[in-house]
């Protein structure tokens, strides 16, 4: 972050980061980010079956400062009748139990030498539930709870655990979760001028670089365009009528 004669933040460079989910999105964004501030890149995919097979090939070789789970996608908005069990095992694993996998061995280290700082990758959906979200606003609902623990857990340490909340953001999100379906991912953002993937990065790296006696818990950002999961105002639209 920019330097201020008022204000010295925490410089993060040299440091070990791991970022998953980091091929596009946010990941991508956020492992620029931390490219630019001088950090050492470990950078992965989304799939739990990987992320197993690096888990301790990774912990044994690295000593990891900094873990961003990012990974996470949300599939369709079908209702409680119509939910796809092979979708809802997907978003679960991906959003929930692959932060469980990682955290677990990394933080290990980060106890050993008490140092470190955990970031993981919410959402507006893990702090409200909203229509057709069931799946998905469950998925970030555990994650929070999980982040929230893990916050009470190592409270002493001077390891930090942050939580970042997005709301409506334009990456490749909504075209995963209406599977290729490029018009209808558009149509979330119509009218706005929603937030994007540099933005998030930059809250990431906010957390990151405070003086270590400051945690950043939680951090949940909108766009100027909207107040909550389900109320958004769509000035373009509207100037349009």
């Amino acid at each position: 972050m920019q330097a201020s004669a008022l204000y010295t933040p925490y410089d993060i460079r040299g440091q070990i980061a791991l970022v998953t989910g980091a091929s596009s999105g946010f990941g991508e964004a956020i492992a620029w980010r931390l490219a630019e501030a001088g950090c050492k890149l470990i950078i992965t995919a989304r799939r739990l079956d990987r992320l197993q097979q690096l888990q301790q090939q990774l912990v044994e070789k690295y000593q990891v400062d900094i873990l961003v789970n990012n990974a996470g996608l949300a599939l369709s908005l079908s209702s409680v009748a119509d939910h796809d069990i092979e979708d809802a095992k997907t978003m679960i694993e991906t959003n929930f139990l692959s932060v469980v996998v990682l955290t677990r061995e990394v933080v290990k280290g980060m106890m050993a030498r008490n140092r470190g700082h955990i970031v993981n990758m919410s959402s507006i959906a893990g702090i409200e539930a909203y229509k057709g979200g069931g799946l998905y606003c469950g998925s970030k609902h555990a994650l929070e709870a999980y982040t929230t623990a893990t916050r009470h857990e190592l409270v002493g340490t001077n390891i930090r655990v942050t939580s970042i909340q997005p709301g409506a953001a334009k990456t490749e999100f909504s075209i995963v979760r209406f599977k290729g379906d490029v018009t209808r991912a558009d149509n979330v953002y119509e009218g706005l001028d929603p937030l994007t993937a540099p933005d998030i990065a930059d809250n990431v790296m906010y957390a990151l670089t405070r003086p270590v006696h400051v945690q950043i818990a939680e951090m949940l950002v909108f766009c100027s365009s909207q107040a909550s999961a389900t109320t958004i105002a769509r000035p373009k639209a509207e100037s349009k009528q």
